[in-house]
Formats: C-alpha cells, sequence, structure tokens
C-alpha cells in the first residue's frame, strides 16, 4: 500500500529497485550469501529459536475452563467474547444488576482464617443465614414482610432464588466462603485453607455456575498453576430489577458501615455505594457473515498459494517449498503466542479463527518474492551469490512492507476495544517473527533445496525477455499467469486483509442501539470511555493488587457463559449495572506491597523452575538431529549432482500395492481430485482409499435393507470434496457420506434398462456443500437431482440412444476466462450435441458438420483448454470449434481402433506463445501397436530467438501435418495419458529368467513410422547399439506376468524411451513374480493425481506413479489448472465405465473416452 499512496510523488506502483552497489543492498546480499554458505550453522540454530518459542506453549496456555486465571493464558474460543463498558446514552435495559463486597486483610493475605471469618460475618449480615446454603424451594410461595424494613427470612429470602423459576424479583450469589458450606465451624476446623480453595475451584453453586478463582477472589498469586494467596474476597450478589433482597442488600449494607467501624475500615464511609456502569458481556458464536467472510479470505489464500506454486515449473520442489512456507507461517503464528502469553496480553475475546489468516497474508508474498528472484538469477553464479543476489533484491522491500503493516497495526490498537488492541499487538508481533524467520529457516531450507537441484528444472525455464511491441490479449495474459510468465500483484493483500478484518472484529464490539455498523464506524467512537468509578484517596492507600475496572475484564470467558444461560438462556450476551464495589478492609492490616508484582505471567516462571532440564535435553536432541539431516541431504546432493546417468528428464517407475480389501476382483473405480480412491468389487464390497494417507474405509452396505443396498453398482460419482460418494443401481441413486460414515438420501430414478452413459456431481450455481447429480441415461435424455430438495428435472438431449456421452468444463466467455459445465455427446446414428447449462436449465444444440461421413463417426474427445473437441473416424481426427462447429483442421490418421483415441496436450515445452504440440494417441486397427502421432505448429519460433518484428497469431491456428512425428509402442496393453506428457500402461509380457525379468529396462523408439526396438542398461552410456544389449534371455517358461511401463512424449529429447517394472517389484524372491500369473485380465484404470495411475489387477489395486508423485507422503493436490481438474474427474468417471468393455490382456485398447 505504501507505493500506491507514494503513486503521485513517484509515478509508478511499482517497489523501488535500489542499484547493486547501494550500501542496503549490498548489506542484504551479504547476509543472504553468509546464510547460503553456512547452513549446516543457520538452519538447527533458527529451528532451535523456533523450538525455544513454541515449546513453552503447552504451559503457558491452558483450554481448561476452571483455570483462565491460574497462572496461564486462556487460549481464544471459537466465540467472541468480551466484557466492555457502555455509555450511558446506550438504549440497552439491564437485565441484571450486581452488586459487590470486597473483604481485605493485609496486602495478598486475604485467606488468613480471621478475614474468613469476619468476611462470613458480613456476608450473613448482608444476605442473612448462609450456612449450608440450599435455595431450593419447589412450592414455597413468594410472600414478602409487611414491613419493607424487616429483612425476610431464611425461607422467604430462598423462595425468591433464581433456582426456583426466574422472574423479576430473582437472585443468586457468588462467595468464596461458599468453598466451606458457609460455615464458621468448617472454616475454623480446616487445617490447610490454601489446599481446600485449589480443590474446590470447580464447585458448582446451585444454578451450576463454578466458583472460579477469578470470580470470587481479586489479586490473585499463582505457583504450580495453584493459587497460593489472594488480596480480596468478592462476594457478589446478582439480582433482578424488582429482587427484594436486592433492596435488603442496600439498607443492611449502610447499617452494616455505622456497626463494624471498630473492625473494619469501610469504603464508602456510610456504605452507599452510589457509582454504578453498565456492562455487557458477551459470549457470542460466530454468525454466518463472519464464516462467510472468513471462508472466502482462506480460500482466496489457498488459491493464491495453489497458484503461485503452480507457477513454479519444478515439479519436485513444490511440496518441500509449500511445507517449508506454512511451517514458518506456523511457527510465527506459536512465537507470537509465546510472546503474547509471557507479556499477558489476553488473546482469548477473538476467534481462533482469525489468527493464522493475517500472517498467511502477509507472508506468502515474500516468500514465493524471494524463491522468484532465485529462479531469476543467473545459473552461472554460485549457488550462495544467487540465494544473497536473491535476498539482497528482495528483503529491504519485505521489511518496508513489515513497517508500514506494523504502523497501522500500532494506530489500530490505540483506538480500538481491548480485544482488537490484543489482535493487533498479536498480528504485529508474528509480522516481526515471520521476517526472521524468512531471513533464517526459509533462506537455509531454500539453499538446501537449490543445493539439492531441486529447482534445476526452475533454472532452466527462467524467464526469457521478448520485445513486447505487440498488444498481450487477455487470454495470453491469463495463460501466462497460469503457467509463470507472469505475476499477480498482492503486495497490498495483506494490508486489506488486516485492515478488513479489524473491521469485521470491531463491529462485533460496537453494537450499542442496533446500530448498523457501517454506520457507527463513520458516526461513533471507536472506544467506548472506562467506566468513571470513584477513584477515592481511601483506595487508593490501600493498594488493591486489581482494580474492580480490571477484576471485571477477567469475567468475559466461561463465568459469562454460565450466567448467560442463567438470565437469558436464549441470548448470548447479557448487560448488567455493576455498582461500585462495597470495600472493607481490616483494622490493623498492612497494606503496603512488600514486593512488586512480577512482570511476566506466573506460568513462565513455573516453567524455568521445572522445565528447563527436560527442555535445554530436547532441544540439545533436536539440533543434533538437525545437524546430522542437513550434512545428508547436502552431501546426498553433491554425490546426485555428478550422476550422469540419471539425467532429470529420465521418468521413474514406481508400484506400490492397495490391497486386503476385495476377496473378488476388482470391477469399478472412481477418484477425487484429493486423491480418494473408490473401487467396487465382485465380492460386492466397496472401499474407499485414501492413497495419500495410506488408509482405507468401507462403504457399509445391507442387502436385505433396499435403502442401504447400492449393488448392482452401474455408475458412480465422488464429488470435488471427497465428501459425498453417489452410487447409481437400477432403481435409486444412494449417497454415502465419506466423512460422517454413513447413508445420507436415497432417490428412486429411472433408467429405462440401460446403463447410463455419464454420472457426474454439478456445482455450477450451486453451493459447496449441495451439489447436483447429473445421469445421462442410454436412451437421449438425462436428469439432474437436487440433492438439497431430493427434485428432480427432465431432459432430452437427443432422439436417439447415446453412443457416449463426455461431460467438460467449458471456457465461455469472450476471453475464455469463466467456466460452464458443458456435455459432448454422440448418438448411434452419429449425431453429435453440445448440452450446456445456462440459468434457466440445460440447453441442447446438434451440430452439423461439413466434412466426412457422418455414420463414419465413432468417437469423441473434448478439448476445452483449445475451445475445441475432436471427431474420431476410421482414418481420420476432424478439429472442431466449441463456439461455431466449424471444422478447423482434419487429421490424417492410420485406421484407429473405435474409442481407441485420446489427446495428449503437453504445456511442458510449449511456447510462451501460441498453441502447444498436440498428440493423438490411439491404437492401430492392424497391427495393435500404440500410435503417437504429434503435430506442430508451422510458425512455432523458440522463444530464445523471437525477431524483433514478432507478434504471435491468434490464439485458434491449426496445426501443420508436415511437422508431423510419429512414434510406435507396440502391445501397450491398458493405457493412460498423464498430465506431465508421459504415457502409462500395463501389459502382459513374456517371463524371461529371474535375473533380466527383474532388470528395469528402456526400449528406444524410433522418430518415425518406423519401429526400432533395443535394450539398454541404465547405465550403459548413449553410444550402445540394439545388439550391445539384446541380452534378454529367451523365456524358460512359457508363462506372462503383468509389466508396468512408461513413456515420456516430451518433445525437448531425440529419442524417447520406455521404462518398464514389473507389478510386483516390491519383492525378492522369484516365487513374487508369479502372484498375478492366473490373473487373464486388467481391472478398471483410472487417473490418479497428476504423475499416477490405479489399475485393478485381480482383488488388488496397483498404483503406479511416474515421476515424484509419491503417495507415501502427504498429500500436495499438485495439480494443473482448474479446467484440467474437472477434466480428468469427469472423464475419470467415464474411462472407469467404460474399462469394463475394453479389452485386456496385450491387445487392450484402455478407456473409451479422450481426455
Amino acid at each position: 500500500m505504501l507505493w500506491y499512496l507514494l503513486y503521485p510523488l513517484r509515478g509508478t506502483t511499482e517497489a523501488p529497485v535500489l542499484p547493486p552497489d547501494h550500501p542496503l543492498r549490498t548489506a542484504f546480499s551479504r547476509y543472504g550469501t553468509w546464510t547460503a554458505r553456512h547452513v549446516k550453522t543457520v538452519l538447527p540454530l533458527s529451528v532451535a529459536l523456533v523450538f525455544c518459542l513454541l515449546y513453552p506453549i503447552f504451559f503457558l496456555y491452558t483450554t481448561d475452563a476452571t483455570n483462565v486465571t491460574s497462572g496461564v493464558s486462556n487460549l481464544p474460543h471459537h466465540v467472541w467474547t468480551d466484557a466492555q463498558p457502555l455509555s450511558e446514552r446506550a438504549v440497552a435495559e439491564p437485565d441484571v444488576i450486581m452488586r459487590s463486597v470486597w473483604v481485605h486483610g493485609s496486602y495478598m493475605k486475604a485467606l488468613d482464617r480471621e478475614i474468613l471469618l469476619g468476611a462470613l460475618e458480613l456476608q450473613d449480615t448482608l444476605l442473612g443465614p448462609t450456612t449450608n446454603f440450599n435455595p431450593r424451594r419447589p412450592h414455597a410461595s413468594r410472600i414478602l414482610p409487611h414491613d419493607p424494613t424487616v429483612d425476610m427470612t431464611r425461607d422467604q429470602r430462598d423462595a425468591f432464588h433464581i433456582v426456583n423459576g426466574l422472574t423479576d424479583q430473582s437472585w443468586f450469589f457468588h462467595s468464596p466462603l461458599q468453598y466451606w458450606g458457609g460455615s464458621a465451624d468448617n472454616i475454623a476446623a480446616d487445617s490447610d485453607i490454601i489446599s481446600t480453595v485449589n480443590e474446590k475451584k470447580t464447585q458448582s453453586t446451585s444454578v451450576n455456575i463454578t466458583l472460579r478463582h477469578s470470580f470470587v477472589f481479586s489479586g490473585k498469586r499463582f505457583e504450580e498453576r495453584r493459587l497460593v494467596a489472594a488480596d480480596a474476597l468478592v462476594i457478589t450478589l446478582i439480582h433482578l430489577k424488582d429482587s427484594p433482597l436486592g433492596r435488603q442488600w442496600v439498607r443492611n449494607a449502610e447499617r452494616l458501615a455505622a456497626q463494624v467501624h471498630d473492625k473494619w475500615t469501610v469504603i464508602p464511609h456510610d456504605g452507599k455505594s452510589m457509582a454504578s456502569q453498565l456492562y455487557e458481556f458477551q459470549f457470542r458464536p460466530m454468525s454466518w457473515p463472519d464464516w462467510f467472510l472468513l471462508t472466502i479470505a482462506y480460500s482466496l489464500t489457498l488459491f493464491y498459494l495453489l497458484l503461485s506454486l503452480s507457477k513454479l515449473r519444478a515439479v519436485k520442489s513444490r511440496f518441500g517449498l509449500m511445507a517449508t512456507i506454512l511451517a514458518q507461517i506456523a511457527a510465527s503464528i506459536g512465537s507470537s503466542f509465546t510472546i503474547c502469553a509471557i507479556f499477558k496480553i489476553d488473546l482469548s475475546r477473538v476467534p481462533y479463527y482469525a489468527y493464522p489468516l493475517v500472517v498467511l497474508a502477509i507472508s506468502m508474498e515474500n516468500s514465493f518474492r524471494l524463491i522468484n528472484a532465485v529462479i531469476m538469477t543467473s545459473s552461472s553464479i554460485s549457488i550462495s551469490d544467487r540465494i544473497g543476489e536473491a535476498f539482497g533484491q528482495t528483503a529491504y522491500v519485505a521489511i518496508l512492507n513489515r513497517l508500514q503493516n506494523l504502523a497501522i497495526l500500532l494506530g489500530l490498537s490505540r483506538i480500538t476495544f481491548p480485544g482488537v488492541a490484543a489482535f493487533c499487538t498479536f498480528a504485529a508481533v508474528a509480522i516481526v517473527f515471520d521476517f526472521l524467520y524468512l531471513a533464517t529457516f526459509f533462506l537455509a531450507v531454500l539453499s538446501v533445496d537449490v543445493r539439492q537441484r531441486e529447482l534445476y528444472e526452475l533454472e532452466k525455464a527462467s524467464l526469457r525477455k521478448t520485445n513486447d511491441v505487440y498488444e498481450i490479449t487477455l487470454l495470453d495474459r491469463i495463460r501466462r499467469i497460469r503457467h509463470g510468465g507472469a505475476t499477480v500483484s498482492t503486495r497490498v493483500a495483506g494490508t486489506i486483509v488486516i485492515l478488513g478484518f479489524i473491521l469485521l472484529a470491531q463491529s462485533h464490539y460496537a453494537l450499542e442501539s442496533g446500530s448498523q455498523w457501517l454506520n457507527w464506524i463513520f458516526t461513533r467512537s471507536w472506544r467506548v470511555a472506562e467506566p468513571a468509578f470513584s477513584k477515592s484517596s481511601h483506595l487508593v492507600d490501600i493498594h488493591q493488587a486489581r482494580s474492580p475496572t480490571s477484576w471485571l475484564r477477567l469475567q468475559d470467558h466461561e463465568t459469562a457463559r454460565e450466567v448467560i444461560n442463567v438470565v437469558k438462556p436464549w441470548a448470548h450476551s447479557y448487560v448488567a449495572r455493576v455498582y461500585e464495589p462495597l470495600v472493607f478492609v481490616a483494622k490493623g492490616a498492612n497494606r503496603i506491597p512488600h514486593s512488586p508484582e512480577p512482570m511476566f505471567l506466573p506460568a513462565v516462571y513455573d516453567f524455568i523452575h521445572n522445565e528447563i532440564p527436560r527442555f535445554v535435553v530436547i532441544m540439545l536432541m533436536l539440533v543434533a538431529l538437525l545437524l546430522l539431516l542437513t550434512n545428508y541431504l547436502l552431501q546426498g546432493n553433491d554425490k546426485q549432482a555428478g550422476d550422469p546417468d540419471h539425467p532429470e528428464n529420465e521418468p521413474l517407475l514406481s508400484v506400490r500395492s492397495l490391497s486386503h480389501g476385495h476377496d473378488l476382483d476388482v470391477v469399478k473405480m472412481a477418484v477425487s481430485p484429493g486423491h480418494k480412491l473408490v473401487s467396487v468389487g465382485l465380492d460386492r464390497n466397496i472401499q474407499i482409499w485414501d492413497v495419500p494417507l495410506n488408509s482405507r474405509t468401507r462403504v457399509m452396505s445391507d442387502s436385505e435393507t433396499p435403502l442401504e443396498n447400492p449393488f448392482p453398482v452401474l455408475a458412480m460419482a465422488i464429488d470435488d470434496d471427497s465428501k459425498w460418494l453417489a452410487l447409481l443401481t437400477w432403481q435409486r441413486v444412494l449417497l454415502w457420506d465419506t466423512d460422517e460414515q454413513q447413508w445420507g438420501l436415497s432417490i428412486e430414478v429411472e433408467l429405462g434398462g440401460h446403463k447410463p452413459e455419464a454420472m457426474f456431481f454439478n456445482y455450477t450455481n450451486k453451493t459447496l456443500d449441495t451439489p447436483s447429480l447429473v445421469v445421462v441415461r442410454k436412451n437421449g435424455t438425462m436428469f439432474e437431482l437436487d440433492l438439497e430438495g431430493t427434485a428432480s428435472k427432465e431432459f432430452t438431449i437427443c432422439k436417439t440412444p447415446f453412443a457416449m456421452a463426455l461431460p467438460f468444463v467449458e471456457l465461455t466467455s469472450a476471453n475464455q476466462v469463466s467456466q460452464s459445465l458443458s456435455i459432448l455427446t454422440l448418438s448411434r446414428k452419429s449425431c453429435i450435441h453440445i448440452v450446456r447449462q445456462q440459468p434457466g436449465g440445460w440447453t441442447s444444440k446438434e451440430v452439423k458438420l461439413t466434412t466426412g461421413e457422418a455414420k463414419d463417426i465413432h468417437s469423441i474427445v473434448p478439448a476445452p483448454d483449445l475451445s475445441m473437441y475432436l471427431v474420431c473416424r476410421s482414418r481420420s481426427v476432424d478439429l472442431v470449434d466449441l463456439e461455431s462447429s466449424a471444422v478447423i483442421q482434419t487429421f490424417n490418421t492410420e485406421p484407429m481402433e473405435p474409442r481407441s483415441l485420446k489427446l495428449l496436450l503437453s504445456s511442458r515445452g510449449a511456447p510462451q506463445h501460441g498453441l502447444p504440440p498436440l498428440s493423438l494417441c490411439y491404437i492401430s486397427l492392424e497391427t495393435g501397436d500404440l500410435v503417437i502421432q504429434t503435430f506442430y505448429r508451422a510458425d512455432e519460433v523458440d522463444p530464445m530467438h523471437y525477431p524483433k518484428d514478432y507478434a504471435p497469431e491468434a490464439p485458434n491456428q491449426p496445426w501443420n501435418e508436415e511437422k508431423e512425428v510419429k512414434k510406435r509402442i507396440e502391445k501397450p496393453g491398458r493405457w493412460e495419458i498423464l498430465p506431465n506428457g508421459g504415457i502409462v500402461g500395463v501389459r502382459r509380457v513374456p517371463v524371461a529368467s529371474l535375473s533380466s525379468s527383474r532388470r528395469r529396462s528402456f526400449r528406444a523408439v524410433s522418430s518415425g513410422v518406423g519401429t526400432g526396438y533395443g535394450l539398454r542398461r541404465r547405465g550403459a552410456g548413449s553410444g550402445g547399439t540394439a545388439a550391445d544389449s539384446t541380452d534378454v534371455t529367451t523365456p524358460d517358461i512359457g508363462m506372462t506376468v503383468w509389466e508396468a511401463w512408461a513413456f515420456n512424449n516430451l518433445e525437448s529429447a531425440k529419442t524417447k524411451g520406455i521404462e518398464t517394472q514389473p507389478l510386483d517389484q516390491q519383492a525378492d524372491g522369484e516365487d513374487a513374480m508369479y502372484d498375478n500369473l492366473w490373473v487373464s485380465e486388467l481391472g478398471p484404470m483410472v487417473r490418479l493425481g497428476t504423475a499416477s495411475v490405479a489399475v485393478g489387477l485381480g482383488n488388488v489395486i496397483k498404483v503406479i506413479s511416474v515421476g515424484h508423485e509419491h503417495f507415501d507422503k502427504v498429500v500436495t493436490r499438485d495439480r494443473l489448472t482448474a479446467e484440467n481438474l474437472r477434466n480428468q474427474n469427469y472423464f475419470r468417471r467415464r474411462k472407469t465405465g467404460s474399462a469394463q468393455r475394453a479389452r485386456g490382456g496385450l491387445g487392450g485398447g484402455g478407456a473409451a473416452a479422450g481426455i
């Protein structure tokens, strides 16, 4: 925001760029270089600092409602809490009246036996007898004395107690003397008063209000989380406006002041408490606008995080960088909580949901700015110098942004309510720690990442400058943002989030007169004046350890909630008129403090006395482990960096098994974006696998109960949040709640005796919690089920039965930014319809193609990223525009198997402007080989060598068939394409000797039409020939095994190869090679994440990963664009349904639908 304010003076909103020789930039660069060169020192020390500030949290905070003031701080609640004074102009009527008596002995000696006995006499004089107080009088009549100046009898008084019914005359009271049942004998006989007070801190009164130390004592001192001293005993009467006991209290207080002057000093001396103040005590849950705004804020923050990570083209570093950023933010938040607890800053008044938001909004931008600066530095200089140069370019901007936000927070803390001011203090401390950890922990981890070559791909994909002599369209801008060619300015996002939330929080503490908070912002003071309780010289002389106003501030937590439940059980707050307390000080008491009050929270001293040895031991162990880990990472990196046999673009296959879920074969599978995998077996079991967490749950079905019997499962779909699983049978749709592990809705449907062509969830125009479910029937119709209202809408698409139906997300606006759900259908008579969702429902449009015979069409494949789709014929493929239905281009192909075509658009290696290479992948009808036919743009120019007058053409330009490259893979089996430009499959191969069949191998694939096979060892040089590598032993048994293979279709290398891996790679014995010999046919195959597939192999599911997507770690949700995500999700479902019809074994053509 600072740069926007300076725009009139500077003429730009960009942060200033300091020259390389500027002293400030030089200093930061030197520090960054030193940090990168001393990672083994900086990283352990920074983590040790984090540990020092995070470890005490468990001893400084508590969630126990009875320990709110037991020397520890209270963690934030899920509600807004406060005890705030109201101005006398407030229209609010008090719900209750609060009167209190404070009894003092010598300083911090209120728990002396004589003081307790004297306080009991005062209490009985004010309220009447309270020994063994039990006010329950279910059937007592409420009768007042005839003389209003005469005190009520015990029975008359108790009849008006609130436990006998809430009326305008009700009352109740709190007193520490209730620990002893109001009995002088019990007090006199108690040999350990301190222990009694601590043991009974959870004791409740007759109205279920806990006698917490914070309510019945004032000026407390704690040791080891135990109360050891108190300065005052607090006896509190709470009554409604017409309570006769309130009038009796006032009379007796005046009489008592005159009677006890020889034993007590009374303040005020006449016993009249005239000054009063309205207070509002609230324990208010978050409202739906609060939830909505917080959800939007966190969603946008998460979107920015994922967008920024997606722009980093270093696949291997995304998870590590995201984990490091989140760890830095978590450390900043935890450190701020520790500092606030040490200095007694109460953070419990604002809901805990809000605290991470501010740090998230401010921290991520600076972290990504540093990463991008490292990327843009020259790779020719040393890694340490690169880190230092990047830090010098960005550190001063991060500091200025933080100073700006600190100034804003400091100013707001001066004028806002105490709860909001505490939040401002927390945010300011967290911002300081965030930069500290950025300059130590994050900088060291980033240096380790670079040294490990985790950012090597980023170095190769550094930004390339081009002459901006043409006007960039919005579509180009969006694509560049999505793929990393441009940045999204978020410099003011953190400041906006700070201001927005503080305004929101401030509105919760300014609800007087029912005024709207926006009007209040401009018309009312931001902070209500402190209550005007009298400050007599006598109160100053007695040196109270805590003032009445400060004492009232402690009553905004659980006590307030319990009182609300008694006096206004339907509300979240109550207004009380609080009278100035009547103070009794024992004659001869020494009120001079002997020692100053401790500066820090008592729990800090307890931690120092009790936890230091354990703390030091754990910290030393942690530092030692970090030293070992850092040494291992850096040494392992040096070894890996010098290995020429493992180039970075070489695919790495890994196979893992999901077993013990089914007894019979797996026949259906579906996947959600969160890597939840659903499988259905012939054993009538449905399993939900959480692949990242390596866990599974079972859908509980009951064949005897129709509403819980999903069999036979014709189709299934899982929503994007992995919460709802829809299962379709012949008669109904059943919904299974994966979070609650129980059945939801069950809706009857009519399928017309045929399996559906598609079923999917629809979030368009729906809230995230209640999507609709769309089912496309075989007979050319579809229906949409409203899962919230269970209503169904029917739509007719085509008059002839469908051959296939494929949902996809279409870019609809002129600039191709907004998204809308569409369906592409093909009927048995080869007529094509595009079904789009409109505000009033679904509309169907028939496509009239001008080329070829309609009867030759056997399949269709959407290409939403191009705003086109493919029409597949036996020997050609038409590229058709979605909007105009015009045929853009026709590609000639070999005779292909029906429904085998899949489209591969590789964004990696694509030019910065224009269209990426287009690959048609299909099964040859003549040979059964997988043919990969790739077409390039005719005018494609290397972005490094753009001419000065070069301007890219319009986005939708045809590809040139003269620049065609064709490759072949023999006997592909079942296969699937991956978003990273690779292809993975499973096939059957002959069993060779043990040594050769367990060896990984590459098959060289030529760049022409012909095929050339040869095997090379993993460590063989590039000059090896096929003859040098043909050491595959002739199969010594006449059997075959299942084998996974992967192929890299990136155009960066002239020679492509496939890597193979046996599906039983985890076993070492020869017997493991024959585990799945008797599985004659593969089950369904679905794409899982961005670099993996899952395939059914008998009753086991094999997860095959290509590259570095390892699901045994925490899920990274590393995706491409939102459009591709939804396409993958929808088409996986379609392919799952088609997988049963596809051929298995050697010639299996794969799924029927394209990507």
